[in-house]
């Protein structure tokens, strides 16, 4: 009788933990670093401990990024009993000992693993140890799990997903859950019940716009597979568009800039992936722009609609709080783009709370970061090619 009222009580307690959680965990889409799109394999505790350290000297944390995410190659086996083995080599003081030093500098978290037998790079997976990787991670004192979908093996994604969700729910600690299966199987539909953000698309690329046999696509090919995708995220529940590219070398600032503004209309993750020990200054700038992140981080969490295609030419709208809109005119061309916009033309049908015509709005330029006019008169600007000018609606 003992043993059971004790495990009852355990019981209790994990999903009591979780419930309390998981109702706060990602109400906002989660901001941090992961290892992968600059260092691939190449993660080890001293790297991840400087990266750290720069998130903090360099205002990354102070801007609202989060989680400290560990990608694929961080494990090399598992041993007798089946628990999870970390490379020791690259990791000799435990993961224990990293999440510590990373929960010391105020930050959270992550790891990485897959639903398949092996990861990616042919490492370990979790399919057959969820709950007991769950545990381990519980533990270790993880708070981010990122969960691939590597030698699937023809399991069904949202069952296979969902076992690992239950793990979580019964390790004991508030997990944010990440479904990375590329958007093969529609996440979005089953996503919300599962985790907190899933990824709709093949694996980014550094390129503004490309495709690559593999699947891999550039900034504007994943954005125009968001379009519809609106409807599916909300505090809690995110469309994950892949994490950043932004400081790595492959875009213009312009077209960087176009990525990280998207991504904020969007309500996406921001995930950033550059070797933040290293930045210049142009991608500081963008990557700490207070002003944007407050569009991605609105509490209102509504995922901006396209209103406008004119082909070349785009116009975006994100609802608020307070009343307010964030609008994003989107220059896809390799020209300028010398725009003289007419606001009482066009209605965002779908931003309830904001009538142009019935009020006049201060036009504030979130890249500028000053007021560049109002809703009764025409908005001219000239936006660079592959660039945007997004600004934010407030009386």
């Amino acid at each position: 009788m003992k043993y059971f009222i004790t495990t009852l009580i355990a019981l209790l307690t994990s999903v009591s933990i979780w419930s309390q959680g998981g109702d706060s965990l990602a109400l906002t889409p989660p901001m941090g670093w992961n290892s992968w799109n600059k260092f691939g394999c190449n993660v080890s505790e001293t790297m991840i401990k400087d990266m750290v350290d720069a998130m903090v000297e360099s205002g990354m944390r102070d801007a609202g990024y989060e989680y400290v995410v560990i990608d694929d190659c961080w494990q090399v086996g598992r041993d007798s009993l089946g628990n999870i083995i970390p490379d020791p080599e690259r990791f000799p003081s435990g993961m224990s000992a990293l999440a510590d030093y990373i929960h010391a500098q105020g930050l959270k978290f992550g790891i990485y693993s897959c639903a398949g037998s092996k990861t990616c790079q042919d490492r370990p997976g979790s399919r057959g140890y969820q709950f007991q990787d769950a545990r381990t991670y519980a533990s270790w004192g993880v708070d981010y799990l990122k969960y691939d979908w590597c030698y699937d093996e023809g399991q069904d994604a949202h069952a296979a997903y969902k076992t690992m969700s239950d793990a979580l729910k019964e390790c004991g600690r508030p997990i944010v859950f990440s479904i990375c299966e590329w958007g093969e199987s529609e996440p979005w539909k089953w996503g919300k019940e599962v985790g907190h953000l899933w990824r709709t698309t093949a694996d980014i690329r550094d390129c503004y716009q490309c495709t690559f046999d593999w699947g891999g696509l550039g900034v504007l090919d994943i954005i125009d597979k968001q379009v519809d995708l609106w409807k599916y995220a909300g505090p809690g529940h995110w469309n994950d568009p892949d994490m950043l590219e932004v400081g790595n070398g492959g875009m213009t600032v312009d077209e960087y800039k176009t990525h990280f503004s998207m991504w904020a209309m969007m309500a996406a993750p921001l995930m950033a992936g550059n070797d933040i020990r290293e930045m210049d200054a142009s991608t500081k700038e963008i990557l700490t722009n207070n002003d944007v992140i407050g569009v991605n981080q609105d509490v209102k969490g509504e995922q901006a609609r396209k209103f406008m295609d004119m082909g070349e030419y785009e116009i975006w709208a994100k609802p608020l709080s307070n009343g307010e809109v964030a609008v994003c005119f989107l220059n896809r061309s390799n020209f300028e783009w010398n725009l003289d916009y007419d606001w009482s033309k066009q209605t965002m049908y779908f931003v309830k709370d904001v009538s142009i015509r019935k009020n006049v709005y201060k036009v504030y330029d979130l890249w500028e970061h000053k007021e560049v006019g109002k809703t009764n008169e025409k908005l001219k600007k000239t936006i660079p090619p592959h660039g945007v000018l997004m600004v934010r609606l407030h009386l």
